[in-house]
């Protein structure tokens, strides 16, 4: 059975649950929220292995082969180039699309929150650089340490090719380990999207987020279903970009229902050498790249959320000077939320409410009952432009293999 069809029932199992299951009963819904929680860990058990060891191979060979600036700075300038474009929609469809106004909020302001930046630079660096293979949410420090290893081994191939063997041996055992995960995860996603459901209910029962929910999911609809296969098909000259969308049904699906970008991203990796034919030298650094850096979902729904919050405490509308601010920081901060892999577009509203300051220090509140429905929409078009961009550069670099959808997993 393909995976995407065992995501789907999966999930279609999980909503039905969520109408008829006893929900309100505390002991159900921790057994509920447990096995969401082991789901998910299950989902990242294996991904760090999997990035470190193949990022390595992957940097020895496209430093071997001279395409190891070309590929970054390519890959550079589309996260760049799409985050642009979907804060623009994020901003344009908000400003079009007048949200009722949600009710000011009465609950406490909370302490307020910091994006640490220093001390995540810092821990690019630790002073073990081991320790930068253990933080299963911040990936950036165990991928700076595979490319200066990989750089290592193609500076001197013959003395390195020992360990450069073990390595690639090491990297295909851990893909291997990472798919029997993967297919694995599909029956706990019948917890994460009956936990998702529930949430949801519980939101759309007040009638109140309505709206946002549905600007949302069609500016979602519009980007994976529209702009990325039309990109695709004009930048690559591919003829059938709807078959990188296909391939993309099972990871969209985790990261709309999990709200983790990196619990898609395992699906992604696997998705796009197994059905796409993307070459490991390509899909081992841009993929994860682009999960970390190009968070064009999050760029979108920072611009929607901001927009919103600022309609419900003043009608005087967003002015000029505002739109120019709101665009800056909500493309600006999207490159900065590398350490927060699910919750970063409610973190990065409540930096930038408390940024804006003039009154609207506590706005991120009024959308707190809604955070994770916001999150999973963000998480969906992030893991969605992860994969069509990481096939825009295999296609650029010549690094595909296509194959036909029969053989797709």
């Amino acid at each position: 059975m393909k995976i995407w069809i065992k995501y789907l029932i999966g999930c279609t199992l999980g909503i039905l649950a969520a109408f008829f299951l006893p929900f309100e009963n505390q002991s159900f819904k921790s057994v509920l929220q447990f096995c969401t929680e082991l789901t998910l860990r299950m989902g990242r058990y294996f991904l760090l292995p999997v990035l470190f060891f193949s990022t390595t191979i992957a940097i020895t060979k496209l430093r071997g082969s001279g395409k190891l600036i070309r590929t970054g700075l390519l890959t550079a300038a589309a996260a760049l180039a799409i985050s642009l474009i979907t804060t623009f929609i994020g901003v344009f469809s908000a400003l079009i699309i007048k949200l009722p106004r949600i009710p000011i909020s009465v609950e406490k302001l909370s302490d307020p929150i910091n994006l640490e930046l220093p001390e995540r630079l810092l821990s690019l660096f630790p002073f073990n650089g081991a320790a930068g293979l253990f933080d299963g949410d911040f990936l950036l420090p165990a991928f700076i340490l595979a490319g200066f290893i990989g750089a290592a081994f193609a500076s001197d191939q013959i003395r390195s090719k020992p360990a450069f063997l073990l390595f690639d041996s090491l990297a295909r055992i851990s893909f291997e380990v990472l798919s029997f995960f993967t297919d694995l995860i599909a029956i706990g996603m019948i917890a994460v999207s009956c936990t998702w459901a529930v949430s949801l209910f519980d939101v759309l029962k007040t009638g109140t987020f309505t709206g946002l929910i549905i600007l949302l999911a069609v500016d979602a609809i519009i980007i994976i279903a529209g702009l990325l296969p039309v990109l695709l098909r004009f930048l690559c000259r591919e003829n059938h970009p709807y078959k990188v969308l296909f391939a993309g049904i099972a990871p969209i699906i985790a990261a709309l229902f999990s709200g983790d970008v990196n619990f898609s991203l395992a699906l992604n990796l696997r998705h796009a050498k197994d059905s796409l034919g993307v070459k490991r030298r390509i899909g081992a650094v841009s993929m994860p790249l682009f999960s970390v850096f190009a968070r064009s979902g999050t760029a979108l729904v920072i611009a929607v959320s901001f927009i919103v919050v600022l309609r419900s405490y003043s009608s005087l509308g967003v002015s000029l000077r505002d739109l120019v601010w709101l665009m800056g920081m909500s493309f600006g901060i999207s490159f900065c939320l590398s350490a927060f892999p699910s919750g970063g577009p409610f973190v990065a509203l409540t930096l930038m409410c408390t940024l804006y300051g003039r009154g609207f220090e506590a706005g991120y509140l009024l959308l707190k009952p809604a955070a994770f429905i916001i999150c999973a929409f963000a998480a969906a078009i992030d893991t969605a432009t992860a994969l069509f961009a990481t096939c825009y550069i295999a296609s650029h670099e010549k690094m595909i293999i296509p194959k036909d959808l029969k053989h797709y997993i």
